[in-house]
């Protein structure tokens, strides 16, 4: 049987796996503020992991250098950065390490699923060689410093401003994943261009209504107008004709909610009230045959912990 493991223990011994989740994320809000000098926006969201995750495993590499292995999907990962990143601000450059990703979470949805796993590998590190080294680590983006915690945060500034809250009120969740694809630079761009940057005013106004609404703790509130309100799905809806097909399938289904999440494509559909679990059940069931099907998740209020598998 897996067993917990101590985040800080000594260096793993020769052979161990650890093993830990990459949980996916969906943004409960999503505010888009101006444009910044060095091409990057500020941003205010909150930002809730899923129990939808991926599976990371780190072990000693056979092949002498570090390596990741993420079957099925191709091209550069972010893990192979991190650990990279990691060794560059450790300066620990001995014992090459394979990490495994088995995915669950969509890929290039707005999930975060690439910047879960990173945040993941990160943490395997620090738990496999017994140092302190993931939260020095930067330049991954802005979604690997929230999932790096674990649990919900408030983000600001371009991401880089995390603040861990408490669970707020959150009920059951269908997930939309989309066939298609979207260009995160590109929904920015759209989204700039139809007008949906804020006032540097507006977003410090919102900052400090989440905060105070985040202060009451546990099963806190989002205020109405907030949550589900997301200034890059405009933009993701023009730019993939799906998102607005798959936003009037989750209506239709019975959610109190429906909205893009993060860059999109994926759409989230949230329910609430004593039966929400059962409803969101039903609409995933209902949804299960449209193109990237349907996918019922709840909140994850904390997702770091690492095992030992061997």
């Amino acid at each position: 049987m897996p067993t917990e493991w101590d985040f800080m223990a000594e260096a793993a011994s020769p052979g161990t796996r650890l093993q830990t989740a990459a949980n996916g994320k969906i943004n409960l809000c999503l505010l888009l503020g101006p444009l910044r000098e060095d091409g990057y926006h500020d941003v205010v969201s909150v930002i809730q992991p899923l129990d939808l995750a991926d599976t990371v495993t780190i072990t000693d590499s056979p092949s002498g250098t570090d390596a990741v292995a993420c079957p099925g999907v191709e091209g550069d990962n972010l893990a192979a950065r991190a650990i990279a990143s990691w060794r560059g601000a450790t300066g620990i450059a001995d014992r090459p390490v394979e990490v495994t990703i088995e995915k669950r979470v969509p890929v290039a949805a707005g999930m975060g699923g690439g910047s879960a796993d990173a945040a993941a590998t990160l943490r395997l590190l620090d738990a496999f060689f017994g140092v302190e080294g993931a939260n020095l680590v930067t330049g991954l983006g802005a979604d690997v410093p929230p999932l790096l915690h674990g649990g919900p945060t408030l983000v600001s500034g371009i991401g880089d401003r995390v603040s861990a809250v408490a669970q707020p009120a959150f009920g059951s969740c269908l997930v939309l994943p989309s066939t298609a694809g979207l260009s995160t630079p590109r929904v920015f761009s759209e989204a700039g261009e139809m007008g949906m940057r804020r006032s540097p005013a507006d977003i410090v106004q919102v900052l400090t209504q989440l905060e105070h609404a985040a202060a009451a703790g546990e099963g806190w509130d989002l205020p109405d107008a907030l949550l589900g309100l997301n200034d890059l799905g405009p933009a993701a809806a023009r730019l993939e004709p799906s998102v607005g097909e798959a936003l009037e399938q989750a209506r239709g289904a019975g959610a109190d909610q429906a909205f893009v999440t993060g860059s999109g494509p994926t759409v989230v559909a949230l329910f609430h009230g004593a039966e929400a679990e059962q409803r969101a059940k039903e609409a995933a069931e209902a949804l299960s045959d449209r193109p990237g099907g349907a996918i019922f998740s709840a909140a994850s209020p904390a997702s770091a912990t690492i095992e030992q598998v061997a």
